[in-house]
């Protein structure tokens, strides 16, 4: 008597997997140590340090510039928006000016009546930093929008600084009367405040926004600094491969600057992709069934 037997096979497709991110470094040709500040698509910005001393540039993905404010002693550049550069220069030891860069000129830019301005961060046309009345004083964050300066003070504080923005949202940090200090997400719209703090770190420093990722710095129990990513809901930590210390200080989409001490005691600047998500590529539930009826 022959029976027939129905054989059942479930093949997946592609079963998804998370990718690793990718790391990249980036040197000023010739200097001794390179900290990248600021990145907006394929161009970053920062410091570098050589025998003549620390320099700011600008590097577009293709060519590197040095940038140095007309006079200045000392340019930081801080941030970067499209062709747009926000940082800080000195003509001496106790002062500090803002400036934006656009590719061609520089124009200086101060909160009204301040003695000391700090910027930090560029988003579209806002731009995002600190002042001070008096340099040493008491300093204030701000959001600038090329129209109005906004104070953002966090109460009781004795410092604020803004260190970026996205949005309606800010990041920064304050230092309480105790001298400890603390980083925030603040909402402009909502007026309302959210403490940030890397779980068992000593300390953590925010530093650059983009959308719902954050990005910033913290230290361990040993005082060493890691880099890490915030997306709102968890925490990772990023040391670059064989580093000593890593610092995260800007993103843009899905790429994180900053820069990392290798075992040497060098500084480097770096560049890191964000891995995409793990995909499960699966047909119906738990892949294609396939039917064949066999007769023995």
């Amino acid at each position: 008597m022959k029976k027939s037997i129905l054989i059942c096979a479930i093949v997946l497709f592609g079963v998804g997997y998370l990718k690793a991110g990718t790391w990249t470094t980036f040197d000023y040709p010739g200097a001794v140590a390179t900290y990248i500040s600021g990145i907006s698509g394929s161009s970053i910005t920062g410091t570098y340090q050589d025998n003549g001393g620390v320099h700011s540039f600008l590097y577009n993905g293709l060519n590197w510039t040095t940038l140095n404010y007309p006079g200045a002693v000392y340019t930081s550049a801080n941030g970067i928006n499209g062709n747009s550069v926000v940082g800080t220069y000195q003509y001496g030891l106790d002062d500090g000016q803002g400036f934006v860069y656009d590719g061609t000129s520089y124009t200086g830019l101060n909160y009204p009546g301040a003695e000391y301005t700090s910027i930090s961060g560029i988003s579209g046309n806002s731009i995002v930093g600190n002042y001070s009345y008096f340099y040493g004083d008491t300093s204030y964050g701000f959001v600038y929008n090329g129209t109005s300066w906004t104070n953002i003070y966090y109460p009781e504080a004795i410092n604020t600084s803004i260190s970026g923005i996205s949005g309606d949202s800010v990041v920064g940090y304050y230092y309480d009367s105790s001298l400890s200090g603390h980083s925030f997400l603040y909402n402009m719209a909502t007026q309302s405040w959210t403490f940030l703090n890397f779980s068992g770190a000593m300390q953590t420093c925010v530093s650059g926004i983009s959308g719902s990722n954050i990005v910033g710095t913290y230290y361990d129990s040993s005082n060493i600094e890691h880099g890490f990513l915030y997306n709102g809901t968890s925490w990772t930590t990023l040391n670059y491969p064989g580093a000593k210390e890593t610092r995260a200080n800007s993103i843009s989409d899905s790429s994180i600057a900053g820069y990392y001490m290798d075992s040497d005691g060098y500084s480097h600047g770096f560049i890191y992709t964000i891995p995409e998500p793990a995909t499960l590529f699966l047909i119906g539930v738990g892949g294609l069934v396939l039917r064949r009826r066999i007769t023995v």
